[in-house]
């Protein structure tokens, strides 16, 4: 053991600075034995820092390397575990407790009195040591007589002095005037002996020669005495005087402490009633305008949300600890709660009432409306002319405004009651889903008429259901011939004209529609159909807009797109909640909220899509080219919704829209395709231009003058491919 404490000061304190003072060779109790040891060791250089050391010897070689340290200073408590038997085992208890079993009891013992003497010197008894025999304790501590011996040492060290120089001079001069002094020591002595006899007898007589003195001097002394008794019972006289008046100073000193701490008791009850009478009083405006304020004017609403956030304040104040134990904090807490209950109740109902009345006004105007277009004997197609002359859809904006002026309420009753909030939502989104249902079915019906012409048949052809209609126009396309579109271009015109009488005595041509009527259709009739469409899209874009922005202006809503990953179970197109994810009382995140938006932009506006659909199936059925332009406007507005939301209702709904309208399209290149391969030429023509090849040249004017700078341009070139091979392959069969 002592080679390896020689070892371990060498390779592992000395470096440190640190000087090992026990070490005991132990293992984890309970455990695989693993061997280590536990080392006492001071710092040489002061302050002293004393700490317990645990080193490891390595596994890939003999030196030894220091695994754990712990400062003496957070020893708590040394457990030996018996103090009357031999028993290796000893805790350590730290931060945690360490158990631990030394190779011997011996050198536990050796170790935990060195512990305890570190404490002794170094912590001044600050650890507890259980389970520790005293005489182990005691052996630590030095005995009375080593002591005693000790200081005797310090006391004869100290006693010895040194001469000084003039008495070494009158040594050497005494010596000096005795000749024998050096040779002879007893006779020097013996000389210096008589002398001094002679000099105690002289002195004798000198006391004896002043006895009259000395009794004078002792009178004086017992007179002295007298005085100093005299002055001894008037300092006790003082004393008893003093000692009252120590204890009126201390009863004084006792009253000042207590009203002292009377004054800062006061302080501080003065400062905690100012910050419950600062935070927790609402004014009786406030209290007023929260229960009988006016919802309907635009004071009323501006009092009752400063009065609502003043509530809202009062209801958030943090208290401080004990305040809430308080029966008048409780009390005015209980109020502001029927307050907010009150108030919510209010104001939900009064915004359920503003959006039946703005329902309601407008939906009669649409049912009056039409009524007006629905009289017996009216004429109903020109009524709608002229009603519709510019195709527009009604203007929200009032409506939004006056409901904008509820939007910080609105914030209020979500960060408050987050279940009337959501009900204010559901009955929005009912209303007005209602409501635009039924004016988009009006201006899209005013749209398919524009569309149609004001032919009676046409007429007729817009006005059946879907179901008659496509039966129409298959009846249509049986009796009726092959009809022919002329280009868009002046150029095309011209080349329709010159070939004309050519091209009607074929079976069929490129442009043959075959699913229509047997006139013709002509350039106007395609430009009509592109500004109504383009105008319907162009009436719809700013319509969602307006719409999705209001509703994230007046239900508090996040503008900004979501986060990826954070979607949350949304609600049925039919209602049930808006997010089961969340409970009625918890306001919904940031990607839930935006995700909100979405699912009310799909509630509210369920019949943009389908009648969407309807228009562009009824376009594809008057002329199948029209299709080309349905791509373009299409493809141009879902670009422009893309950039600017692209999880947006408006760039999600018109993307599913262009789906289908580059089906139609697909459809079309299909068909003329198909058109090309059942062409028969007839025998008597040996020399000429195929018809199909003359049909491709003005579908390519008409397609160029379409695609013109349009986003979709590689759809074109597609088609290009497609029937470019079509019309090499039916030329050479």
């Amino acid at each position: 053991m002592t080679a390896i404490k020689h070892a371990l000061q060498r390779d592992i304190f000395t470096p440190n600075d640190e000087r090992l003072l026990s070490i005991v060779n132990v293992c984890k109790a309970g455990k695989k034995k693993k061997n280590c040891f536990l080392c006492a060791t001071v710092t040489t250089e002061r302050p002293v820092q004393v700490k317990v050391v645990k080193v490891k010897k390595s596994d890939k070689g003999d030196f030894y390397k220091r695994q754990a340290a712990w400062a003496l200073r957070d020893l708590a408590v040394v457990d030996a575990k018996d103090a009357a038997k031999e028993n290796p085992e000893f805790d350590l208890h730290f931060e945690k407790i360490y158990k631990w079993v030394a190779s011997s009891t011996a050198e536990k013992n050796a170790f935990i009195s060195c512990i305890w003497k570190l404490n002794q010197r170094y912590l001044r008894k600050k650890i507890d040591f259980v389970n520790v025999s005293s005489q182990l304790l005691e052996e630590s501590v030095p005995s009375g007589e080593n002591q005693s011996v000790t200081g005797g040492d310090e006391e004869a060290v100290d006693e010895y002095q040194e001469l000084n120089a003039r008495e070494e001079q009158d040594i050497e001069i005494m010596m000096g005037g005795c000749e024998c002094a050096i040779s002879n020591a007893e006779a020097f002595a013996e000389k210096l002996s008589r002398e001094l006899q002679v000099l105690d007898g002289a002195n004798i007589q000198s006391i004896m020669a002043s006895e009259k003195q000395v009794n004078t001097l002792m009178k004086l002394l017992d007179e002295a005495l007298d005085e100093v008794d005299q002055i001894e019972v008037k300092l006790s006289s003082y004393e008893e005087m003093l000692q009252s008046v120590k204890e009126q100073m201390d009863q004084i000193s006792e009253s000042n402490h207590l009203i002292h701490l009377s004054n800062t008791n006061n302080v501080k009850l003065l400062s905690e009633i100012e910050f419950l009478v600062n935070h927790l009083d609402l004014a009786k405006g406030h209290i007023k305008a929260l229960q009988e304020g006016d919802l309907a004017s635009s004071r009323g609403i501006e009092a009752c949300t400063n009065a609502a956030d003043a509530l809202l304040q009062c209801m958030n104040v943090a208290l401080r600890p004990g305040h809430d134990l308080l029966l008048a904090v409780k009390q005015q807490q209980q109020r502001f709660s029927d307050l907010r209950e009150h108030f919510a109740r209010r104001l939900a109902s009064h915004l359920n009432n503003v959006f039946v009345q703005q329902f309601t006004q407008a939906l009669l105007q649409l049912y009056n409306r039409s009524y007006f277009l629905s009289v017996p004997g009216h004429d109903q197609s020109s009524t709608l002319a002229q009603h519709s002359i510019e195709l527009t859809l009604p203007n929200h904006h009032p409506f939004h405004r006056d409901l904008l002026r509820y939007a910080k309420l609105m914030e209020w009753l979500k960060s408050t009651d987050y279940g009337k909030y959501e009900g204010l939502t559901k009955n929005y989104m009912d209303y007005i889903s209602r409501l635009y249902e039924r004016e988009i079915k009006d201006f899209f019906e005013v749209a398919k008429i524009k569309m149609t012409g004001t032919t009676k048949e046409s007429k007729k052809f817009a006005t059946l259901p879907r179901k008659e209609s496509a039966v129409k126009q298959e009846t249509e396309s049986l009796h009726g011939s092959s009809g022919k579109l002329t280009g868009s271009t002046s150029s095309l015109n011209k080349l329709s004209v010159q070939s004309s009488g050519n091209r009607r005595s074929q079976s069929s041509s490129l442009l043959d529609m075959g699913n229509m009527s047997a006139s013709d259709l002509d350039v106007a009739d395609r430009t009509k159909f592109d500004k109504i469409f383009e105008q319907v899209l162009s009436e719809l874009e700013p319509l969602c807009l307006a719409e999705q922005d209001f509703i994230g202006k007046l239900f508090k809503l996040q503008q900004h797109p979501s986060v990826p990953g954070m979607m949350t179970e949304a609600e049925d197109l039919d209602g049930g909640t808006l997010s089961r994810q969340h409970n009625s009382g918890t306001p919904l995140p940031v990607s839930s909220e935006k995700d909100m938006i979405r699912q009310m932009m799909i509630k509210i506006f369920r019949c943009i899509e389908p009648e969407l659909n309807n228009l562009i199936a009824l376009g594809d059925k008057i002329d199948s080219f029209n299709s080309l332009y349905m791509l373009v406007k299409m493809s141009h507005h879902v670009w422009t919704a893309q950039n600017v939301d692209p999880a947006s209702f408006l760039s999600t709904t018109l993307g599913n829209v262009l789906v289908t309208v580059k089906r139609n399209f697909d459809k079309c290149i299909s068909n003329q395709i198909r058109q090309m391969e059942e062409v028969k030429i007839s025998k008597k023509s040996k020399v000429g231009i195929l018809p199909f090849v003359a049909e491709f040249e003005e579908f390519a004017g008409l397609a160029e003058s379409i695609f013109k700078n349009a986003e979709r341009r590689g759809d074109l070139d597609k088609a290009y491919t497609k029937l470019i091979r079509g019309v090499f392959v039916n030329a050479f069969l």
